[in-house]
């Protein structure tokens, strides 16, 4: 059991303001400090520019994906090379995994010039307030991989996952959009499965206790396997 009975009315209530615990591991050298500072804010997709998120990228591009905890960014980094027509908003509060994904790109001594690939924009904040400024059907496909299982029930409301939240993501997604999710947490496993066995926006397509074909490999799903846990892998369809 997943939420013990005498707690599932607190499910009724929205999802805490917060799905992230801390912002920042270990303190950041100097050359992170300065990509935080100095380009993060040419690279980040602002709250103005959410309205209308495909004339935020410095190309045109043909649709728009979102992803959900980027953390280290190697997830990120192959889907923005592997789909150049793609706009990607990739969305992270950890500053560990900022300074990691723009450090692909832009070289010692560049942070003031430098910037990502053209199709890549990040937000820098909880992916939820994004949602909300997001117009409707925007977002073609939305990833989620490996995400906080918040595995006590108490930090359940935490969860990106969420029944009161999916009416938020529906409303962002276009009819047909693809909603990948990976997690080798087995709490939040039989979470998800729960959650979308109860709702009718998503029709769950396919179940794999194996990463499918192409989807790029995270480091998160490394150390699962490296530590014997099973990751399983979602691909839902926004129903029209």
């Amino acid at each position: 059991m997943i939420v013990p009975a005498d707690r599932s009315k607190k499910l009724d209530r929205p999802p805490v303001e917060r799905l992230y615990g801390r912002r920042r591991g270990h303190a950041l050298r100097p050359r992170q400090q300065r990509l935080i500072e100095e380009t993060l804010p040419r690279a980040r997709l602002t709250a103005g520019q959410a309205g209308d998120p495909r004339a935020a990228f410095r190309a045109p591009v043909r649709e728009v994906w979102l992803e959900v905890g980027f953390g280290s960014g190697e997830h990120t980094a192959a889907l923005v090379q592997a789909h150049p027509d793609i706009g990607l908003i990739a969305a992270e509060v950890f500053e560990n995994g900022l300074v990691s994904l723009l450090g692909r790109y832009v070289a010692e001594g560049e942070e003031a010039t430098g910037l990502p690939p053209p199709n890549l924009l990040l937000w820098p904040g909880d992916a939820r307030a994004l949602l909300r400024l997001l117009p409707t059907a925007s977002i073609a496909r939305l990833f989620l991989m490996f995400p906080d299982p918040w595995p006590k029930a108490r930090h359940a409301r935490r969860r990106f996952v969420h029944p009161a939240l999916l009416g938020e993501v529906a409303r962002a997604l276009a009819p047909g959009a693809e909603w990948r999710i990976a997690s080798d947490d087995p709490t939040y496993q039989a979470w998800i499965s729960e959650t979308f066995a109860a709702q009718s926006l998503f029709e769950v397509v396919t179940v794999e206790d194996a990463r499918p074909a192409g989807w790029p490999p995270t480091r998160y799903e490394a150390k699962a396997l490296r530590e014997a846990r099973r990751p399983r892998y979602w691909s839902l369809i926004r129903h029209a």
